[in-house]
């Protein structure tokens, strides 16, 4: 007999996420069999192999785009919006109602702390598709045109694997275009549950298809000559190499790249506050955040005092187990991505800028690196120029507001940026000066389905969220540059 006073698996608790030992291919509505090889995804919180994973070929890729080929011409561009929008409603409620074994598995797999992946990940990837559902049978008021494009390539990376799914197949589905997306390889697992949630939503056959894999397997996918859209998120050396790969072709395409955001903190901003927005720009997951706050230019008549403020803050972070819901800092996602964090911090201490690192006990197992702050940065610092893409804060100073714009758009990315002011007339010229995409005033880090995301200049072009994020789904449009 069991114990009539036993507790029910916490929501933190594995026992909730059922990890199988292998994983084929979601192909045509079904699970399959790669041709190729294997990989294995790791927990980086343990470096505790996960599972096995099928590595898609390139005839792999081709069976998928076939598939999602044959799914478009017959079934889903001749569906009516109002009966796109059904399905998409469906997914959105079952990822709310599985969101307790999305959340953990996320958060085993990528190594963010359960309370971002539970109380920021999945209820806004629900919110994506509950929003682009209500697009579905409204295209023709959104000024784009109403005749979707066909097969959508999409490759996301390993920072938000549940959430760039969301921002890709959301708008993409609801414009009446099938989907063939690739997870990346380090973080693969909730996109084949959210391929059970299709199967579970009763979507058609080859409307998304996941196939899993490394960089040749987004190199198949972007090349495939029955592919009509690009979508990719992920680094600007791999969006460089895609635009070249793409040049030529009719292929339209969307590229959200990295950033080195600059978050301006003025000497009248509400310090505590601006403390938490500071810490929240650049420690939250991992610093793994394409948008991330990691250069902080404070004004030089309150540096001190932040700096006091920053510090003594940091020392309350808790680093350790991601499922832990004490937890704010988890583990970064890779050995390999560990390596580059430590390799720049290094760079950044040899060209003599100031590191100080929060006090804090570091797991012996995993891939882990204290949150960390650079003081004495120019701009001339590799670590103030180059993203590092962990939890890495490079702090500079300014005396004028001038001065501020100057160096927060001395980069070649173009992102986001935070501004801190008690004045709203400041946060609107600074706005108007930032070359930035998104412009946070007094916060730092907001998402919303019905806001359009994206970057200027090598941070990419193109946008996802809202109605702009329909733009390129739809015939009838071009893909505007950074700039024009």
């Amino acid at each position: 007999m069991s114990n009539p006073f036993e507790y029910a698996p916490a929501p933190e608790s594995r026992a909730i996420v059922d990890i199988k030992p292998s994983y084929g291919l979601f192909i045509d509505g079904e699970f399959v069999d790669g041709t190729g090889t294997a990989f294995k995804t790791v927990n980086p919180a343990t470096e505790e192999v996960l599972a096995e994973v099928a590595e898609a070929s390139d005839a792999d890729v081709d069976a998928a785009v076939k598939a999602a080929r044959r799914a478009h011409t017959r079934v889903w561009s001749r569906m009516s919006g109002a009966e796109r929008a059904k399905y998409l409603y469906r997914i959105a409620r079952i990822i709310q109602e599985r969101g307790r074994e999305l959340a953990v598995l996320e958060s085993i797999d990528n190594g963010k702390p359960i309370k971002e992946s539970r109380d920021v990940d999945v209820p806004i990837v629900a919110a994506h598709f509950f929003y682009y559902a209500g697009w579905a049978d409204k295209l023709q008021y959104s000024g784009f045109g109403t005749t979707p494009l066909g097969v959508a390539g999409q490759v996301i990376p390993w920072n938000f694997p549940l959430l760039m799914l969301a921002w890709k197949i959301a708008p993409a589905l609801a414009c009446g275009n099938t989907v063939v997306l690739k997870p990346a390889e380090t973080t693969p697992l909730t996109a084949l549950l959210f391929a059970e949630i299709c199967q579970q939503a009763d979507l058609p056959p080859g409307v998304v298809n996941i196939v899993t894999g490394a960089g040749d397997t987004g190199r198949a996918i972007v090349s495939h000559p029955d592919v009509d859209k690009v979508a990719f998120t992920g680094s600007t050396e791999v969006g460089k190499a895609i635009a070249r790969a793409v040049a030529g072709s009719d292929k339209k395409v969307t590229l959200e790249l990295g950033g080195k955001a600059a978050n301006i903190v003025f000497d009248d901003a509400p310090l505590d506050q601006a403390v938490e927005g500071i810490v929240n720009g650049i420690f939250f997951n991992q610093g793994h955040v394409c948008c991330a706050g990691s250069r902080l230019l404070v004004q030089e008549s309150v540096a001190d005092e932040v700096m006091d403020r920053l510090k003594r803050r940091m020392a309350t972070l808790r680093v350790g187990d991601p499922l832990d819901k004490n937890t704010d800092v988890g583990a970064i996602n890779s050995a390999e991505q560990l390596a580059k964090i430590r390799e720049l911090s290094a760079i950044g201490e040899a060209e003599g800028a100031e590191r100080w690192s929060a006090p804090c006990d570091l797991p012996a197992n995993g891939y882990w690196f204290a949150p960390t702050v650079f003081t004495g940065v120019s701009q001339a610092h590799r670590i103030a120029r180059e993203e590092i893409f962990g939890p890495v804060l490079s702090v500079l100073t300014f005396r004028t507001p001038s001065e501020a714009v100057e160096k927060a758009n001395n980069t070649p990315f173009g992102l986001s940026a935070g501004v801190w002011t008690d004045k709203g007339s400041l946060i609107l010229s600074m706005a108007n000066r930032l070359r930035a995409g998104v412009v946070w005033a007094n916060t730092f880090n907001k998402f919303d389905p019905t806001s359009p995301f994206g970057g200027y200049k090598e941070s990419g072009y193109g946008r996802e969220g809202g109605r702009h994020g329909l733009e390129d789904y739809l015939k009838g449009t071009s893909v505007k540059g950074a700039d024009s």
